[in-house]
């Protein structure tokens, strides 16, 4: 290895990261519409996916990612980076999205449903896929299972929905999520457990009564 090559270490890379993630917040700060764009770029498929899966609208889910995105631009000064702007967006994410069900609740209005007007690069983005090309049945074995999924974490408390999709498919640690969602850490990892025995039943449950 040249002495040119030597590689970080771990703490080394994550310092070097938090350092690139204060320079781009800073320019956006300064009004930079470039490094916004490139903020948005790194975050949005992030934000599209989390919304989806919450609110089982793939219409609603780009509506909504327009007005994470719109308040983080009003309210980045705010940002003392005492977490990833990741994990800050994340909270603002799953913010926006109690608040639209809450909405729904109120007009008696709940428009969660099948995610069937995903376009591909969407859908793209909500697969759990290997990397690979997929075949045609195996694109519908997948999207069946997806579909199920989908459906048995609409059975979910917001609440547990939340955690279990952190954890699950984001793959924060117990510990950011405490973060983004602004609850004892205690309180994810047991919300967290329940989360997942009721996701499981869910599922059973649509297993069993389908024909």
């Amino acid at each position: 290895m040249a002495a040119g090559d030597i590689a970080l270490r771990p703490a080394e890379a994550l310092a070097g990261g938090a350092s690139l993630e204060r320079g781009l917040v800073e320019e956006c700060c300064r009004g930079d519409a470039q490094a916004f764009a490139r903020l948005v770029a790194l975050h949005e498929g992030m934000v599209f996916n989390l919304a989806a899966r919450l609110l089982g609208d793939a219409e609603e889910a780009r509506d909504l990612a327009q007005e994470v995105f719109l308040q983080v631009y009003r309210t980045l000064g705010r940002f003392e980076g005492r977490s990833t702007l990741k994990t800050w967006i994340y909270r603002i994410v799953v913010n926006q999205c109690r608040n639209r069900r809450r909405w729904w609740r109120r007009r008696r209005k709940d428009r969660s449903r099948s995610l069937e007007t995903l376009t591909r690069s969407e859908e793209e983005r909500l697969a759990e896929g290997s990397g690979r090309m997929e075949g045609p049945d195996e694109r519908v074995e997948r999207r069946e299972r997806a579909r199920a999924v989908q459906s048995a974490l609409q059975r979910l408390s917001f609440g547990h929905r939340a955690v279990l999709l952190l954890r699950e498919v984001e793959g924060l640690s117990c510990e950011e999520i405490a973060a983004a969602l602004a609850l004892p850490e205690g309180t994810v990892k047991s919300r967290l457990s329940r989360a997942r025995e009721s996701l499981r039943r869910a599922l059973t449950d649509g297993k069993e009564a389908a024909p």
